[in-house]
């Protein structure tokens, strides 16, 4: 998996505020875009609140990467799962992504598979 994707992931995951903050900073462009069926985030300020977001609805939730990332050029796409640590995936989908000329992400278009309801 790319550090990039590596540090994506982790800052779904990283509940303390400040090494989510780096995370995010980490994985994304200053002016990153992330979109799916349900949100819309733009830059490292609305990223960050967006996953806290997810993080207070979803608490014990984790983000896993459930396939190779596959790349080439600046794109990226990768399936994903979201659910309890110790349980099964509640969400399942995909994301495609961009890549800006520093090797972090200039966006996020997530796909959603299955979801409850």
């Amino acid at each position: 998996m790319s550090k990039c994707i590596e540090s994506y992931v982790a800052s779904w995951n990283e509940t303390d505020p400040a090494r989510r903050r780096a995370a995010v900073a980490q994985a994304w462009a200053e002016t990153g875009r992330y979109r799916d069926p349900l949100m819309a985030s733009d830059g490292h300020d609305g990223i960050d609140a967006m996953l806290a977001g997810v993080q207070a609805k979803f608490p014990g939730f984790v983000l896993k990467c459930t396939s190779k990332v596959d790349s080439h050029n600046d794109a990226v796409r990768f399936g994903w799962s979201l659910g309890p640590a110790a349980g099964p995936a509640v969400v399942e989908g995909v994301d495609f992504g961009i890549l800006a000329a520093d090797g972090r992400l200039a966006s996020i278009v997530g796909f959603i598979d299955r979801m409850p309801g």
